[in-house]
């Protein structure tokens, strides 16, 4: 057909541009402060000669405050279960790698996770390798305590409690020991990086990660991002020592998460758990203030544009058009998955077999299912059970000549699957729940302008908060007859209709993309850091301030000028306003209670502003 000859002849030219979305943070205001404000006499607030006196920041101060939006580069670490290759032989390969390869090759980031290799535990000097103008360092971590952290009770417990697959649940107490041996082994790793500027935590393997960092004495910001969806309560307590894990992740200043979903089931768990409430997305619990956020990551693409028309190694040209020759003359829907049991293969296969039943020949699948955590009964067994599935379909409804669906077990590089992405009719994404999935977004981006083709998306995956029913076909990924109606429904889609929901969606991919994530969560985290001395104000006393308190400086000060412009003989009126200022100043205070200890070395550049003390 026409989709898999254009792919075969020529490598396709997509334009893309990428505009940055507008930012959304909340505008800064005046910095917070650390007296009491029963100590800070009202008198000395006024002009003792003259009338009524604005709040206490000059307009030096304020002029030096525009300074603090313009946040200098930080110097982040980055800490993941694993580090991505680095290869440029090799396009990126996942979310992770796309959006922190170039933080750290262009901003001098430090990025630490576990190398291929295992060692004895012993602490060894932390081996940073060069890469642009960052580095990264890969750790050999303990092989006595690998197995329960990685495949135990990172994959075998929290894995499938948190896409919420409870009968998929094992492990023991000893996995659990290895999990926080090994997050404190990698927390004392990163002992010798704690001069830098922050910390940015992925995933779930490293939850209580940013409580041990604190534990060790590292008082720099420190954010996590977590992939996965998170679950609701009654999910999350079947998980051995849940609130020992809540409790450390409280540990953190910046939580991400992907779907407003996955956050407010966090706060959900917050408060059924803990009793904690959250105001305006911050939660304040005996440590001091957690900031909670959400970040859906997205893909470059115009770095998908750019595999379209990459070259194939001649191994792996042959490899696709072979592929795409069994698709000649027939439309075909293309998966692409981990072989993962949360990735609802197995509905897929049976909703493809519902299908052929009632529309016999109508179309074929290509399921690209690389396999994970081979080494897992659970995974073998789900392998074996997807496999024997699609023998089934194969066999009741194919021919000598035509089979329903192509399964290949093999991994395929980026340019290869934009290739395949683009020939396909349909891509079905239908995980049973997702942290984000990005296979739903690359198919966007790989389509023809002209003749797109049309996504089929479970409603439990975070694009699905991104794409909307308007745009995607969205479907319950546990009902196989609904992905088979929407398969058909998409397959006899006019052109029309679907330019215009290809369009929408490819709107949203360039607005917003994987580069634009990963800024907006570091600018967010950077909002912890020590950015003001407190002796650029007056009456401020000795201490630091960090931007995220500064709103809340804002309404101080908003509180404090309304009470000086009031008439001193108005005593009804003057003690009401001063009730207010102070429930303004309690409202800072509270979080500048932990603040207070987490003072920072004074950099060399600004200590000359300290010897101007008096």
């Amino acid at each position: 057909m026409v989709r898999i000859h254009d792919t075969l002849d020529a490598a396709a030219s997509v334009s893309g541009s990428t505009s940055h979305a507008t930012q959304q943070d909340e505008t800064t205001g005046q910095a917070a402060f650390d007296l009491h404000l029963d100590e800070i006499p009202l008198e000395r607030e006024q002009q003792a000669d003259a009338g009524p006196s604005h709040a206490v920041v000059s307009v030096d101060v304020e002029d030096r405050l525009d300074t603090v939006n313009q946040q200098p580069d930080m110097k982040l670490v980055v800490v993941s279960n694993r580090v991505a290759p680095f290869d440029p032989s090799k396009p990126q390969t996942g979310g992770l790698a796309a959006a922190l390869e170039p933080v750290v090759e262009r901003s001098g980031a430090v990025w630490m996770g576990s190398s291929e290799k295992r060692g004895d535990g012993t602490e060894q000097p932390l081996p940073l390798v060069k890469t642009g103008a960052g580095d990264v360092a890969r750790l050999d971590l303990p092989a006595a305590d690998y197995p329960g952290y990685y495949r135990g009770f990172s994959n075998s417990t929290l894995w499938p409690a948190l896409h919420s697959l409870p009968d998929r649940m094992s492990g023991s107490e000893e996995d659990y020991g290895s999990y926080r041996k090994i997050n404190d082994f990698m927390a004392r790793a990163a002992f010798d990086l704690g001069d830098r500027d922050a910390f940015w935590v992925h995933d779930y393997h490293l939850l209580p990660l940013g409580a041990d960092l604190h534990k060790l004495g590292i008082e720099r910001p420190t954010g996590f991002f977590l992939h996965t969806p998170w679950p609701a309560p009654d999910m999350i307590e079947r998980v051995p020592h849940h609130r020992e894990l809540m409790t450390s992740m409280l540990k953190y200043d910046l939580l991400g998460f992907q779907t407003n979903r996955d956050l407010n089931n966090f706060l959900a768990c917050l408060q059924t758990h803990f009793g904690l409430e959250s105001k305006d997305g911050v939660v304040t619990s005996e440590r001091g203030q957690t900031r909670l956020r959400k970040f859906p990551i997205g893909i470059d693409p115009k770095q998908f544009a750019g595999y379209l028309a990459a070259d194939l190694s001649p191994a792996e040209q042959e490899k696709i058009s072979s592929l795409l020759q069994n698709f000649e003359g027939a439309k075909f829907a293309i998966g692409v998955d981990r072989l993962d049991y949360t990735k609802g293969i197995d509905k897929r296969v049976e909703a493809f077999n519902q299908l052929l039943a009632a529309e016999p020949h109508s179309i074929s699948l290509l399921q690209i299912a690389p396999s994970s955590r081979a080494d897992v009964e659970e995974y073998q067994k789900y392998k074996d059970d997807v496999e024997s599935a699609i023998n089934h379909v194969n066999a009741e409804h194919g021919t000598d000549e035509w089979s329903p669906i192509h399964y290949r077990n093999d991994s395929f590089s980026q340019a290869a699957l934009a290739r395949l992405y683009r020939a396909a009719h349909v891509g079905v994404v239908t995980p049973l729940r997702d942290g984000m999935n990005l296979v739903a977004k690359e198919y966007v981006a790989a389509q023809d302008p002209r003749d797109p083709g049309v996504l089929v998306l479970s409603k439990y995956a975070g694009a699905a908060e991104d794409f909307n029913e308007d745009e995607a076909l969205l479907v319950d990924p546990n009902r196989p007859e609904e992905i088979a109606a929407a398969i058909s429904k998409a397959a006899h889609m006019p052109l029309e209709e679907r330019v215009k929901r290809w369009r929408s969606m490819m709107d949203k991919l360039e607005s917003y993309t994987i580069h634009d994530w990963s800024a907006d969560y570091v600018r967010e985290l950077d909002k912890g850091r020590v950015t003001v001395p407190a002796d650029q104000f007056q009456y401020l006393g000795l201490g630091w301030t960090n931007e995220a308190q500064m709103p809340l400086y804002q309404n101080y000060a908003e509180a404090l000028t309304a009470y000086n412009e009031i008439d001193p003989s108005d005593a009804a009126l003057k003690e009401a306003a001063y009730a207010d200022v102070r429930s303004a100043f309690e409202a800072l205070a509270a979080p500048l209670k932990h603040t207070q200890d987490r003072l920072w070395d004074l950099p060399a550049a600004t200590a000359s502003l300290a010897s101007r003390r008096g």
